[in-house]
Order: structure tokens, then sequence, then C-alpha cells
């Protein structure tokens, strides 16, 4: 559906590309998610679907079309009717009423104002704002304004949904409503997203796959629930760690000389896997944080662990061990700060 080959964005006078060659994969149906902290490059990655950024080498395949600089303006303006775009600050036009910025995208594909009156209450109600059309960006609320630009974007019908920070700008309570909305919107009009964030949050919630981009590179892909269990690159584990962070307040690890993570593996989700280790060897294993999850539909369990009693070094590795057939097991370190 959408494919990046050894994309390339060089900006004139910067040392290093903004992307350097990345190439991706996107399934037609994919909630995909390019994580990674500001100034990594995901703006300017997605921002190449639809040539707003032209790659400096490589290029991108938008369903088996090849779009790069050569693409003629005719076939560019096709191509941009198939994909909708939501931005982190709405970029809504004040002065004009929320019908006629949902209408603006019809406006520009030549849809004559009969439909344009029919579709646009349509698509507002959609996004839960019927009986909204006549009131003015200013008056709405962050989610209500995220909700007209959505409304917006949907408006030709578009087969892929790109989104930039599309709920960066917004509360907690508020990014969830536009998740749920957003994955909803998703399967009822069977929409390939490509969704830029580095809010770990949103991405539990709605991906079903990442990459992890640093520096312009992409350094990691996996499924989301692969990504949260067991990240495989250290950028990947370090994020992972500063997220999970709250499992864990600061004045323990003065506390305790060592702490371990245990991360259940799915099909041992909801065994008592403490409780057996502690019976078996006849140690002392505190709990001191955990959660069980869900992510994509399945469980995802997490505990910070200490062994409080264990008479000998040889027994505690057998604990350990122990653990560690069901369980990803993890020695931690004290956190450190991310490199964006």
């Amino acid at each position: 559906m959408l494919e990046f080959h050894d994309v390339t964005v060089q900006f004139p006078g910067q040392a290093t590309p903004a992307v350097d060659r990345v190439s991706l994969k996107i399934e037609r149906g994919d909630c995909y998610g390019i994580l990674g902290q500001s100034g990594a490059g995901k703006s300017t990655l997605v921002r190449t679907v639809n040539l707003l950024q032209v790659p400096t080498s490589g290029y991108v395949m938008v369903s088996g079309q090849k779009v790069d600089g050569a693409l003629s303006k005719g076939d560019l303006r096709s191509l941009r009717l198939k994909i909708g775009m939501i931005f982190q600050h709405f970029n809504l036009i004040k002065n004009a009423s929320v019908f006629e910025n949902v209408a603006f995208n019809l406006k520009a594909s030549g849809a004559d104002r009969a439909t344009i009156e029919a579709k646009v209450p349509q698509l507002l109600a959609a996004v839960g704002l019927k009986g909204k059309e006549q009131v003015y960006p200013p008056s709405l609320s962050g989610g209500q304004k995220q909700r007209v630009a959505i409304a917006r974007a949907l408006a030709n019908d578009p087969e892929i949904l790109l989104c930039d920070e599309a709920t960066s700008a917004l509360d907690p309570d508020t990014t969830s409503e536009i998740v749920a909305l957003l994955k909803q919107l998703k399967e009822e009009r069977n929409l390939t997203v490509l969704f830029i964030t580095h809010q770990m949050e949103v991405a539990k919630k709605l991906f079903n796959k990442v990459a992890l981009m640093q520096r312009g590179k992409v350094v990691e892909t996996a499924s989301t629930y692969d990504f949260f269990a067991r990240p495989q690159s250290p950028y990947g584990q370090l994020l992972v760690k500063q997220y999970q962070h709250d499992l864990l307040p600061d004045e323990l690890w003065s506390n305790e000389p060592e702490l371990y993570e245990i991360i259940y593996k799915l099909d041992h989700a909801f065994d008592s896997v403490m409780a057996e280790a502690m019976h078996r060897f006849e140690v002392d294993l505190n709990i001191l944080g955990g959660r069980v999850e869900y992510i994509g539909g399945k469980p995802l369990g997490r505990l910070i662990i200490s062994i409080a009693r264990c008479p000998n070094a040889a027994l505690k590795q057998e604990v350990l061990a122990f653990l560690a057939q069901s369980t990803y097991l993890t020695k931690l370190e004290a956190p450190k700060d991310a490199e964006a």
C-alpha cells in the first residue's frame, strides 16, 4: 500500500540528513506508527508521501504508483486526493465556519455545491460534531478543532490518512477520545493510517505496527506488542524504560541493591510465577511495582521485583533462571535520559 525505498532528505547547510535512507512497508489496513523524539525526522519523512517534501534521493510508492519529483502536476493532484492529512495544530481557517473548513477540501477537488451541502453534515456527524456547522473555530475546544480537521481530511474519501503529531496539542482525556475516534473511523472507512508521535500511550492504544526513528534513521521495526514487551534496539529499550519509570519511584533505587523487571510472555500473562518461585525455592520476592495492560487486545504483564531473602548466590541464580522460563527477565539499572 505504502512503501519507502531508501528515502533520504538532506537540507542545505545541514551536515547530516533529516531523513537517512529509510525503507519501510505499510500494508493496506495498517495503523502504523512512527515513534521518536523531536528532531528524529518523523515529520519530514511523512511529508514525502504526498510530496510536501521532495526526497533528495530514494522514492515512495503509494498503491503501486511511484511518487517522486518527476510526477506531473495532474498526477500529483490525483494522488493527494487519495491522502488525507491531520496536523498537530489543526490548521483551520479561523474566520471560516466549521462548515466552510470542511467544505474546503471538497471545493478543491471540484465537488459541486449540492454534493458539498449533503456531505459536510455527514462528515461532521461522523466525528461527533453534528449541529456545529455554523460555529467558528475560536469557539471550539482543542478536541473539537481536531475533530473538524479529521472531518476535513476525510472529505474526499481518502485511502490513506497521515497524522502528524495529531494528539500532541491535546490533554490526556481528549487524546483518548481522538484515539478512539480514529480507531472507529479507520475500521468504518477501511483506512490505512500512518501516524507519527512521541507519545507512547498513543502508540499502545492505536498502532498495530511501529517504526522507531533516531537522528533520521529507522533503528527498529516491530509489532506494537513486541516493541513494548521486548524492544530490540538500545534506543528502543531506553525509551520503553523511560515510559515505564512510573512503576518505580526514584527513592527505591537507593533502598534496593538489585532490582529486576519481569515481563510476562503472552501465554503466561496470568500465571502465578512469583508465588510458585517463592514456594519452590523458599525465598522472599518483593513486588515493588507492576501492572497488566492490553496492547492490540493482548495482555502484557510487567512487574518490578527484588529478591529480599535468599541464602546464597547459587540459589539466587536458580530463582532467576526459573523466572526467566516464562517471563522476560532483566536486571534494572537506574534510568537515563533518552536522546533525540
